[in-house]
């Protein structure tokens, strides 16, 4: 368990480091084609990638599982169109932060969902958070669209998060990956549809975009993902995935994008409100961990009999989130 563990942690760094340099990209990308002809065109490849290297995994999910799976896939699908509309209206640095604000989000709908008790230092955290958006986003006593669509963005990340952590036990990280990349791909194309839909990138930029996130950001990274959290409590995973603005923050910075004074100081908070959150929670999350590994899953049947000793390891997928 230690060795997966460290092998999850490890992945889900790499995973963010993509993540982190997917903002310029889709940025990019986006202004030269339609938001969700991108969506479609992204999330069909990353379908097709994972189709073709397992043909037989996509079909391995019972049918509770393609259940969970377009559940969890509208939820990524919803978080993935708000921030790329977002992006729209700010900047990949400032979105990349506002996205990271999951991290506080996966703890407090944890209560409230899970009903797991929030400690003090979650709600300090909580308020650092709100005064570190307030410092990275407020426009006078306004909040620009982008960041408020980044924001419920955030959301749906610690949505998936959780929802994630409680339906991958016991099934193919691999299939509940794929039955999500479908369900992404197929609404986004429904959403294209009115507009008229083309799936062609229209330049070279526009093709590096979609074929960058489909085939790394998409299709290798929500498989590592999926299979790092059946190794990871869901708080410990959000933590390890606020890397993210900070790989984004670096390549804005190596494209040329500047912050205020301001705006760096909410960002240093809003990094803040992550680890007070996380941090001291460590111990409690490893035991949620240990605990998670030993859960029955409810469409699994009766577990083991303690009598005759212990049941077999759960089954994992070492590849890719």
């Amino acid at each position: 368990m230690r060795r997966g563990s460290l092998i999850a942690v490890t992945l889900l760094v790499a995973v963010t480091a993509v993540w982190g340099s997917t903002f310029l990209v889709v940025q990019d990308a986006t202004r030269r084609m339609p938001v969700m002809d991108f969506m479609a065109a992204r999330f069909t490849v990353g379908a097709i990638v994972l189709a073709v290297l397992r043909p037989r995994a996509v079909v391995s999910l019972d049918p509770a599982g393609w259940v969970r799976g377009v559940v969890l896939g509208l939820t990524l699908g919803t978080s993935y169109t708000l921030q790329v509309y977002g992006l729209r209206h700010t900047s990949a640095t400032v979105s990349a932060f506002v996205t990271g604000m999951f991290v506080v989000f996966t703890p407090l709908l944890s209560a409230l969902v899970l009903r797991r008790r929030i400690t003090s230092t979650t709600w300090a955290g909580t308020v650092l958070a709100v005064a570190g958006l307030a410092s990275l986003t407020l426009r006078g006593l306004s909040v620009g669209p982008g960041e408020l669509l980044t924001l419920a963005c955030a959301v749906c990340i610690a949505l998936q998060i959780l929802g994630t952590d409680a339906w991958a036990s016991g099934r193919d990280p691999y299939g509940l990956a794929f039955a999500q990349m479908v369900t992404v791909a197929a609404s986004a194309t429904c959403a294209a549809l009115p507009g008229g839909l083309d799936l062609i990138p229209p330049d070279r930029t526009s093709w590096y975009g979609v074929l960058w996130t489909g085939v790394l950001a998409t299709a290798a990274a929500l498989v590592v993902q999926t299979w790092a959290q059946t190794r990871l409590s869901p708080e410990r995973a959000a933590v390890i995935m606020t890397l993210e603005p900070v790989f984004a923050a670096a390549f804005g910075l190596f494209a040329g994008q500047t912050m205020s004074v301001r705006q760096t100081a909410g960002c240093a908070l809003v990094l803040l409100a992550m680890l007070v959150v996380e941090l001291p929670g460590r111990g409690a999350a490893s035991d949620v961990e240990t605990a998670a590994t030993s859960r029955p899953d409810p469409d699994a049947g009766p577990g083991p009999d303690p009598d005759l000793g212990p049941g077999p390891e759960r089954a994992s997928f070492v590849a890719s989130s």
